[in-house]
């Protein structure tokens, strides 16, 4: 597929789009703005922000559970008449690949079919023939390529990378099969608001060299009854940021690692869509202790 250049003032090949338009018309009103929230404590140790709303306007009050990173914003929750919906603006997230991307398709698909109210904006590489690479430019997704190495010299630098990101409106990243590490620039552009996908059940099985099939071998050869998918925050080291979800799976006597592979990956399509639904909804809260928790939709008053 032929590509043009975005950001020219930043590299002629860093950033690859399609003839598609890549920004949502959906998602195309101004971002809202944060400001400072009073927290109280409830029953079960979870912080949370009361909102109210004047009787004159005949408007019940919302208590919310509030996802406090450095894009939740307090008037993404409009105010609900009874018998109403509540409407939140849809989020815009940037997905990070190196591989086929798989977890790419099913986040970029549950966001066109409704599941999530959210969407793929922005497809960043550090390989820009992999598969997901591939997908992204199909559907119109543009995609930059980050960082720079060797093999890929015309990568965008990190400032440049937020930067570019800023300009996309980024609200989310999510990292889906991405093998290098984040640098700090990004993490402190996008406190509490970066994702990164594990195919073993952290803390085990995780931290530098241990990525695709070499987590499952060594899941096997541990001798480890269960392993599964875990998702968890982002920060300056591997695998090491907060622990956000998990899916447990077992692993069978005479499995292969190709076979635990592709439980866990199922298992993964589900839960980072479940996840991502659960951000694109601000139902990511904080306990107390500093451990995040998915409130959850049917029953409010339910974490995991």
């Amino acid at each position: 597929m032929e590509t043009q250049c975005l950001f020219s003032r930043f590299c002629s090949k860093s950033v690859i789009a399609s003839s598609k338009n890549p920004r949502n018309p959906l998602s195309s009103s101004p971002p809202f703005h944060s400001c400072p929230s009073c927290f109280v404590q409830s029953k079960n140790g979870v912080s949370f922000t009361p909102q109210c709303f004047p009787a004159s306007q005949k408007l019940r009050a919302i208590s919310r559970l509030e996802c406090t990173n450095s894009v939740a914003k307090v008037n993404n929750v409009v105010s609900e008449k009874e018998d109403s919906k509540t409407w939140v603006k849809r989020k815009r997230l940037a997905v990070f690949v190196s591989g086929g991307g798989s977890n790419l398709r099913s986040i970029h698909q549950a966001c066109v079919e409704g599941p999530v109210n959210g969407d793929v904006v922005v497809l960043v590489t550090n390989k820009h023939a992999c598969g997901g690479a591939q997908y992204a430019a199909g559907k119109g997704i543009p995609v930059i390529l980050f960082p720079k190495t060797k093999d890929e010299p015309d990568c965008l630098p990190s400032d440049d990378l937020v930067k570019v990101l800023r300009e996309f409106e980024v609200d989310f990243i999510l990292l889906a099969g991405y093998l290098k590490l984040i640098p700090v620039e990004l993490i402190r552009a996008y406190p509490r608001s970066i994702f990164n996908i594990h195919p073993s059940l952290l803390p085990a099985f995780g931290g530098k060299g241990y990525y695709g099939m070499k987590v499952h071998k060594a899941v096997i050869a541990s001798g480890a009854r269960y392993s599964g998918p875990t998702i968890h925050f982002v920060d300056e080291h591997y695998d090491t940021g907060r622990i956000l979800a998990q899916r447990v799976v077992p692993v069978l006597a005479n499995d292969t690692a190709e076979e635990l592979a592709a439980r866990v990956l199922r298992e993964e399509h589900k839960l980072y869509v479940e996840v991502t639904a659960a951000l694109c909804e601000d139902r990511i809260v904080w306990r107390q202790d500093g451990v995040p928790l998915v409130r959850s939709k049917d029953n409010p008053k339910e974490f995991y």
